[in-house]
């Protein structure tokens, strides 16, 4: 489930507590349940990192970065349900791995970082500063979704005749957005989800922006989305808050609350898309 507001909110929760810090040890905790993905193994990453400090967190799409002072990076990539923590975890059971830093009391600082994944789809890599160009950079990664004006959605919409719904969960064209936000964005753009992307015209490119980053920024500032099946957390395992504010997404059947016509539940290339009839007026386009 973490798309954007929701990595955002990881990377801004953890910076504080790691940023400077220098690794004491690295744990990968063993897990009865379906193993993750962590690369290159064990002893080689604790060979390379141990001794290492924290240069700095940031985000890349919907990808944790823990960069080093050696040039390497952890990338965290949380996918459906992993969570970073510098709390104690919901549970022992599905706790993945551990970063112990050397202890620092001249601040409230914690000295342990947790990744922590109910459905194991997550992944940990310790990549070079070459080897995160090359699987993160263009074309593998497109530009991030806060960072595109209203030609740069028009330019990237241009590329495909896809529906527009479809092509903003293409992370090679547009990093960061997912399932959630886009269902949530294009209703604030007033467009129809099945509109083909390369036939956005300038206007609709322009409340695409807008709606982009008023609905992005707006759900880091709520730490993130909490659904009913309470998945996502944030870094000190609490809920999110944009949940209460979305105008479509798992509304189906329920008032629009702009002009309260009924939400309508469509699949789109096999995920669900959330939208209103009246305010995102079909472009004769068939949703598919």
């Amino acid at each position: 489930m973490p798309e954007l507001p929701e990595v955002e909110t990881m990377v801004r929760g953890i910076a504080r507590h790691v940023t400077g810090r220098r690794l004491l040890e690295v744990r990968r905790y063993p897990c009865r349940f379906r193993p993750i993905e962590i690369t290159p193994s064990s002893r080689q990453i604790r060979r390379r990192v141990e001794g290492t400090a924290v240069s700095g967190v940031r985000r890349i799409g919907k990808r944790v970065i823990l960069d080093l002072d050696s040039d390497d990076s952890f990338v965290i990539e949380p996918r459906m349900t992993g969570l970073m923590l510098v709390t104690d975890p919901p549970d022992r059971g599905h706790l993945r791995y551990q970063w112990r830093f050397v202890p620092d009391r001249s601040a409230d600082l914690v000295d342990d970082l947790y990744f922590w994944d109910r459905r194991g789809l997550g992944t940990i890599r310790l990549l070079t500063a070459e080897e995160l160009s090359e699987r993160l950079g263009p074309p593998r990664l497109g530009p991030d979704a806060l960072a595109l004006a209203a030609a740069d959605w028009r330019r990237l919409c241009g590329r495909t005749g896809r529906a527009i719904k479809v092509a903003m969960l293409d992370q090679s064209l547009v990093a960061g957005i997912g399932n959630l936000y886009a269902s949530e964005i294009l209703f604030r753009a007033r467009i129809d989800p099945a509109c083909p992307a390369d036939r956005i015209a300038d206007n609709e490119a322009a409340r695409l922006s807008r709606a982009a980053r008023a609905v992005l920024n707006e759900a880091i500032r709520h730490e993130g989305s909490t659904l009913s099946d309470g998945t996502y957390r944030n870094a000190l395992n609490q809920d999110g808050g944009y949940q209460n504010s979305h105008r479509v997404y798992d509304r189906a059947g329920e008032p629009c609350r702009r002009c309260e016509a009924p939400i309508r539940r469509v699949v789109q290339a096999q995920r669900s898309t959330f939208f209103c009839p009246s305010c995102q007026p079909s472009r004769e386009a068939e949703v598919g």
